[in-house]
């Protein structure tokens, strides 16, 4: 009775949805287009959805689509593990749900692409692996933080997100690359480096095979693949975001946020993510009540700012590694933050930039505190068919089982076995601790404010830059600023991938104090508004999906 019951209640929904089309504005969708998945934005997906021109069904199966095309064919980009099976029902619930009593938020019916570290419950139909053979099939206690926040707001999600394997903790490997995965390339070039360790968050919104994504970040993992695939990120304040159901590398200094195609998109999905949970303390201590981040997009918000250039260390080539021509075009960016009003500190550096830059206090921070969390993850897992239950037991695993985790050019165990060695948390842990927060914030990012009485600080995202606001866990929000130029010389980035490479993009970075996200949204509003970086160039042809709504409407 029981199975007879919910097909009737599917093929109840089904006719409420087949109603739902027929009775859409049809106005609306003779008179207004169906947006361009490749850069549609929340907006305009919801005021399609809530007009009827089409339904959340609709962009699953549109989605769907365009991640076969382009994922493991084609290009074979390896952006996404794999998608929800429950995705079409969960839309079909909240198409009705809709029609019924409207819209729970703005992102109601938005199909949002999680990266492969953050918990989704295993009876929906998803793994939850960061990436390894080692936890495929684990069934974790609940869903994410962040997702219960999602599906909350009605979004769908949509399926999990190739990664660089722990989140680019395990050794050296080149980024994007996971057991699971494989490696996952840019959009923007064929086989250059996506920069991780959200590689598969970024390179799926640079696209459009998501709405929106969700990536994390200890040091580096949503500023890099923002700025390497012409999308926007935002590296929350460590605490502005639940890490709980996050698989971990340090809770000192992870943090999840949203890689979009917009500020916009950006803020809307920060303001439904952001606020406490229980389930995670570094939440509780946030000011409340969480700003709708919206209300920070303003054109004019640089009109009279003071806006700091860090140049040392991170602005010098021989420290960063970067290309000159990331400093070419940064200069010009900070001629066009001149323009939209802003007062240019220049420079206005950290004290402690040269003590960042010889410092190996995050290492030894991020190796202890992994081995203890990832350990207490492992405890924490209902069931692990592979057995796996520790950071010794994974290091054994990747070498018994060598096909799946251990292919020519990516055996590198270096992270996990220094992480093994550490032997908790010990009076060096505690003082390395200590002098991260002063190197990052006392002394660094704080002190540079106070000194200049600066607004925020401005860089190109290449290089250190992610470094300062990684260890005194604050926040970094990351827009389009350019694309390396044709006659730029290839390098190796991997066994697979090339950086820099011609049209590979490059990212700019306004950083700030703890919590101060609300300024940095609107500075990168401004900027991005102004300039329209990211609708300068597409991604490389055969990397474009060709589905569109179109294509799937009434099918």
């Amino acid at each position: 009775m029981g199975a007879k019951l919910v097909t009737l209640f599917w093929v109840w929904l089904a006719l409420g949805q087949s109603l739902y089309v027929s009775r859409g504005v049809v106005s609306a969708s003779i008179t207004t287009p169906l947006p361009d998945l490749y850069e549609a934005s929340v907006i305009e997906l919801q005021a399609g959805l809530t007009s009827g021109q089409f339904t959340s069904v609709d962009l699953i199966k549109a989605y769907f689509a365009r991640i076969e095309e382009v994922n493991l064919q084609g290009p074979v980009l390896r952006a996404v593990i794999e998608t929800n099976p429950s995705a079409l029902q969960e839309a079909a619930v909240l198409d009705y749900e809709r029609l019924t009593y409207g819209p729970r938020s703005a992102l109601h019916g938005i199909p949002v692409l999680v990266k492969d570290n953050i918990a989704t419950v295993a009876f929906e139909g998803m793994n939850t692996t960061a990436g390894s053979y080692s936890l495929l099939k684990s069934m974790v206690p609940d869903d994410a933080g962040v997702v219960k926040r999602l599906r909350k707001a009605g979004a769908i999600i949509l399926g999990k997100a190739n990664l660089s394997e722990w989140a680019h903790f395990r050794g050296n490997i080149a980024s994007g690359w996971s057991g699971r995965g494989g490696q996952c390339t840019n959009a923007y070039y064929p086989n250059a480096d996506p920069c991780g360790s959200s590689a598969g968050s970024a390179v799926s919104a640079s696209i459009g095979l998501a709405a929106v994504t969700l990536g994390t970040e200890t040091d580096g993992s949503i500023t890099c693949p923002a700025n390497q695939n012409n999308v926007v990120g935002i590296k929350p304040t460590v605490g502005l975001t639940s890490r709980a159901g996050v698989i971990p590398i340090s809770e000192h200094q992870d943090t999840v946020g949203p890689l979009t195609r917009s500020v916009t998109d950006a803020a809307i999905v920060l303001s439904i993510i952001a606020g406490p949970d229980p389930n995670d303390n570094f939440t509780l201590a946030q000011p409340t009540p969480v700003p709708d981040y919206i209300l920070a997009l303003s054109n004019t918000s640089l009109v009279g700012k003071r806006i700091g250039v860090p140049r040392a260390v991170f602005l010098n080539d021989s420290m960063t590694g970067n290309d000159p021509y990331v400093n070419e075009v940064f200069e010009q960016a900070l001629e066009t933050l001149k323009v939209l009003g802003a007062i240019v500190v220049d420079p206005a550096d950290l004290p402690s930039a040269y003590a960042i830059y010889e410092s190996n206090n995050e290492t030894l921070v991020l190796d202890v505190d992994f081995k203890v969390q990832l350990n207490a993850w492992f405890d924490s897992l209902i069931a692990n068919p592979s057995g796996v239950a520790s950071l010794e037991d994974l290091i054994i695993f990747d070498n018994n089982n060598p096909t799946l985790e251990e292919p020519a050019g990516y055996t590198d165990q270096s992270i996990l076995i220094e992480s093994q060695a550490t032997t908790g948390f010990n009076a060096s842990y505690y003082q390395s601790l200590a002098f991260d927060k002063e190197l990052g914030a006392t002394s660094g990012i704080d002190a540079a404010l106070a000194m200049y009485a600066l607004d925020a600080l401005v860089l190109p995202a290449p290089g250190y830059t992610t470094v300062p606001a990684a260890i005194a866990g604050y926040p970094i929000v990351t827009v389009p600023l350019g694309f390396y130029p044709e006659n730029v010389t290839v390098g190796s980035a991997g066994p697979e991938t090339v950086y820099p490479a011609p049209g590979v993009p490059i990212g700019l970075s306004f950083l700030g104090t703890a919590w101060s996200e609300y300024s940095l949204v609107s500075f990168a509003y401004a900027y991005e508004q102004k300039t329209q970086t990211r609708l300068q160039r597409k991604a490389y042809a055969a990397a474009i999906p060709t589905t569109q709504l179109a294509d799937v409407i009434g099918n």
